[in-house]
């Protein structure tokens, strides 16, 4: 924590805050926090403890080093209840992406009414569409009927995972890219309160034709299914 508190600045405090990470941060750069994930590498013990602070840069760290395959799913369950900033949502979905439990997991959160839960939740599918994880078509033809029938309806940060995971579906191959380009004509623009950033939440069916388009000029077909 000392070594944290003496990387952060006053600067990346305030970037922080406009996107909503709470007083308890000291503003270290994702890049050092990157510098500070290779020299440890893999520790779920400390990655517990740093979680266990409360302090924003101190969780963002812990989702890098911690260890997916020896993480409890009562720990998961009791890590993605306390998420308060869609950052640490994203980051935490990465990071349960490569567990076993990752597929459960996404089942369980999708369906949670708690908007960050639900946010996590919704990353995971758009991870798994996109991972080459061993699932039909049918799979995610099922999740794409939630998705247009719920993102309208959804609380904000959910909607954007929700338009991820759209995205992240569309661009699995043919068939899901066609069914996901008319749930995104049928849908239509998907509004998300940013606050005060310029984030923005990128129009489906724009960027999966976008997506499509870069796979073939670099000669990429669809996500491989392993």
């Amino acid at each position: 924590m000392c070594t944290l508190e003496s990387m952060g600045t006053a600067q990346n405090r305030k970037v922080f805050a406009r996107h909503g990470a709470g007083g308890n941060t000291f503003g270290v750069s994702f890049a050092d926090l990157g510098r500070l994930q290779k020299q440890i590498k893999t520790d779920q013990a400390l990655a517990a403890a740093l979680w266990k602070t409360g302090n924003s840069d101190a969780r963002s760290l812990a989702t890098e080093i911690a260890d997916p395959a020896a993480m409890r799913s009562q720990e998961m369950d009791a890590w993605v209840r306390q998420i308060d900033y869609y950052c640490h949502a994203d980051q935490f979905a990465r990071l349960v992406s490569r567990s076993p439990l990752a597929e459960s997991k996404m089942k369980a959160w999708t369906r949670s009414k708690e908007e960050f839960v639900g946010q996590v939740g919704w990353d995971l599918l758009g991870i798994l569409a996109m991972s080459g994880a061993d699932l039909p078509d049918s799979y995610f033809e099922k999740h794409l009927e939630t998705i247009e029938k719920n993102i309208h309806r959804a609380k904000n940060r959910v909607r954007h995972a929700m338009n991820g995971a759209l995205i992240g579906i569309g661009m699995r191959g043919a068939k899901l890219e066609k069914l996901a380009l008319a749930a995104a004509g049928r849908i239509g623009k998907v509004t998300v309160d940013h606050g005060a950033t310029n984030c923005k939440t990128p129009d489906a069916a724009a960027y999966i034709k976008k997506a499509k388009e870069y796979r073939k000029r670099k000669g990429r077909g669809a996500v491989k299914k392993v």
